[in-house]
C-alpha cells in the first residue's frame, strides 16, 4: 500500500472491529477509539488494532464507524482534531450526514462518505469478522468538494480489505439502499412480528421459507431506528408503492374469501402477476461473485444430525469433482436429520446424485 499507512477507527462495533481484523497482518497501523473503554479494549484484545492513546496522533485516514445519529458530529470533530487526515464514515445513510456537515462549516475537502454493503444480524466487537467485506460492494459517496486524495485513500482501504469499490452521489445512494436494504428490513420485521402470538404448534411448522424471509428481523432495533429515521423520505416513497400493491392483493384475496367458489373476475390474475413480478425482480439480484444471475439445479440430501456428517458430505462432493455453488440447510421436523439442498450447475446435478447415492447418501427428490 502506498498512501495509507496509519488508520484511525472511531467506533469499535461490528464494522469497526471487522475493519481492523481485515487489516491485521497488513502494513497499515490501525488505532482504535470508542466512547466505551470496554468496547475499545475488547476490539484490541480481539486483534483489531492498538488503542489510540498508545500510538502517534498523526494519521492518514480516520474511519468513523459510530451510530448513524452521531456520525456527523464525530466526523466534524475528527476533521478538526486531525487537520492533515482524510475522514470518512461507514453510515448507511449519506444525504442527511452531508447536510449536517455542510451546516457545521467543517472543511469538507478532506471528507468523503462511504458505505460497505456488509453486515450481520449480530452487533458489537465480538461479532467482528476479518472476511466481512470480502467480495462485497463498498460505495464511495464523494461530493462536489471532495479532494482527489480523499478518494484515493478510501479506495485504497476498500481494496485492502477485499471489497469492491463503487461510486454514487449521496441522494442516489440513499434511494438505492432504501430499496435493497432498508425496505427489506421493514418487510422482514413486519412478517416476523406476525409470528409472536402464534401457537407453539404453528411455529413448529416453520421451514426454510419463513427463515429466509425473517432472517434480518433479528437486527438491532436501536441501530435500525436511527437508519430508518435518517433515510425516512426514500424508505417512505418505496413503502407507499408497496402499500398500493398490497391493497390490490388484499382486494383480490377479499373477493375470493367472500365466496371461494365465485368467479371473482381478475382476482386470480392479480395473484399470479404478484408472483411473476416477484420472479422478475428476484432474477435481477446478482449471482455468485457478482456475476449475472444463474439458475442452478438442486440436489437434496438427508444428512444425519451428527458431528462430522456435513463435512463428510462436502468431502464426498469434492471427490466427485463437482463444485458447490450455494446451499440451504433445513431440519426435518421430528427427526434428527438435516435437509441439505446442494445448488450446482445443471449439468452437474445427475452425476452428483449418482455419485452421492453410490457413497451411501439418502437423496430426496
Amino acid at each position: 500500500m502506498s498512501g495509507l499507512r496509519r488508520l484511525r477507527i472511531v467506533g469499535t462495533g461490528l464494522i469497526g472491529t471487522s475493519l481492523g481484523l481485515a487489516l491485521r497482518g497488513s502494513d497499515v497501523d490501525v488505532s482504535l477509539a470508542d466512547p466505551s473503554p470496554t468496547a475499545c479494549t475488547l476490539a484490541r484484545d480481539l486483534g483489531a488494532g492498538r488503542l489510540a492513546e498508545q500510538v502517534e496522533p498523526d494519521v492518514d485516514l480516520v474511519l468513523v464507524a459510530c451510530p448513524p445519529d452521531v456520525v456527523a458530529q464525530v466526523v466534524a470533530a475528527e476533521l478538526t482534531a486531525h487537520p492533515n487526515a482524510v475522514v470518512s464514515d461507514v453510515a448507511s445513510v449519506k444525504s442527511a450526514i452531508l447536510k449536517e456537515l455542510r451546516a457545521s462549516g467543517a472543511d469538507l475537502s478532506r471528507y468523503i462518505g462511504s458505505h460497505p454493503m456488509a453486515g450481520r444480524e449480530r452487533s458489537g466487537a465480538v461479532a467482528g469478522r476479518a472476511d466481512l467485506f470480502s467480495g462485497r460492494p463498498w460505495v464511495l459517496v464523494p461530493h462536489e468538494s471532495t479532494s482527489a486524495r480523499a478518494r484515493e485513500l478510501v479506495t485504497e482501504l476498500v481494496r485492502a480489505v477485499g471489497a469492491v469499490a463503487a461510486t454514487m452521489p449521496a441522494r442516489e445512494h440513499d434511494a438505492a439502499v432504501a430499496a435493497v436494504s432498508h425496505v427489506p428490513q421493514v418487510a422482514a420485521s413486519l412478517v416476523a412480528s406476525q409470528l409472536r402470538d402464534l401457537p407453539t404448534e404453528a411455529i413448529g411448522l416453520s421451514g426454510q421459507g419463513v427463515r429466509d424471509v425473517t432472517r434480518i428481523a433479528a437486527s438491532d432495533p436501536t441501530l435500525w431506528t436511527q437508519i430508518l429515521v435518517g433515510n425516512a423520505a426514500a424508505v417512505a416513497q418505496i413503502l407507499r408503492h408497496l402499500r398500493e400493491d398490497l391493497d390490490t392483493v388484499l382486494e383480490a384475496l377479499s373477493a375470493l374469501g367472500e365466496d371461494p367458489d365465485s368467479d371473482a373476475p381478475g382476482a386470480r390474475s392479480v395473484l399470479a402477476r404478484l408472483i411473476a413480478e416477484g420472479n422478475a425482480g428476484q432474477a435481477r439480484i446478482p449471482g455468485k461473485h457478482g456475476a449475472p444471475p444463474t439458475t442452478y439445479a438442486t440436489v437434496t440430501v438427508l444428512v444425519p444430525d451428527e458431528p462430522g456428517q456435513l463435512g463428510r458430505l462436502f468431502t464426498d462432493m469434492g471427490q466427485e469433482g463437482i463444485n458447490l455453488e450455494d446451499l440451504h440447510i433445513d431440519h426435518a421436523m421430528g427427526r434428527l436429520m438435516g435437509v441439505v439442498e446442494l445448488l450446482v450447475r445443471p449439468a452437474d446435478a445427475d452425476p452428483l446424485r449418482a455419485g452421492l447415492s453410490a457413497r451411501g447418501w439418502t437423496l430426496s427428490e
